[in-house]
């Protein structure tokens, strides 16, 4: 009996021994496609999150004039005199009443004139002052009360308006 427990033993070591039996480490080729087929999953997915959509960065242009426009009130009642905020083909820019003249504010670089994130962006605003309306200027006085208005501002069927009260909220929808 012990030669056949020593037989078994042999043979087992013998099969442990063998060179063709050797395990190699590191990954197969198919754990590596696995691996890379979700790693392009999950960089798809993060990069479909950091694309703003239109609807989105008007969203942001919407925020920033209606902030600009706080700013240019409140300038216009701090310096007692008239502030406008004036709309041109690709974007809008601040002016200041100087001896009957409209002139662009240049000391204070908050207000400088800036372009629309998006080239055909259309901006109208309803007003009751038509004037205002028709040259797309909104002119702000020496008092903190002014006339309410609307700004609509628009890229193809997308749309953002910034709501004015007249007392110096405005709200972006």
């Amino acid at each position: 009996m012990g030669s056949l427990n020593t037989d078994y033993a042999d043979s087992v070591s013998a099969q442990i021994k063998r060179p063709d039996r050797t395990r190699h480490s590191g990954f197969t080729l198919l754990e590596l496609l696995v691996v890379l087929v979700i790693m392009g999953i999950m960089l798809g997915a993060v990069s479909l999150n950091a694309v703003q959509s239109t609807r989105q960065r008007l969203q942001t242009d919407a925020q920033r004039i209606s902030l600009l426009l706080q700013l240019a009130r409140e300038e216009a009642i701090v310096r007692n005199r008239q502030t406008a905020f004036e709309v041109f083909e690709q974007g809008y820019q601040f002016l200041i009443l100087n001896d009957n003249k409209w002139e662009k504010i240049v000391d204070l670089d908050t207000l400088r004139g800036r372009e629309f994130t998006f080239p055909e962006t259309k901006l109208s605003i309803i007003s009751n002052d038509t004037a205002a309306a028709e040259k797309l200027r909104i002119i702000f006085g020496r008092e903190p009360v002014s006339r309410p208005f609307t700004m609509i501002l628009r890229v193809g069927s997308d749309q953002v308006s910034i709501n004015a009260d007249g007392v110096g909220h405005f709200v972006v929808e």
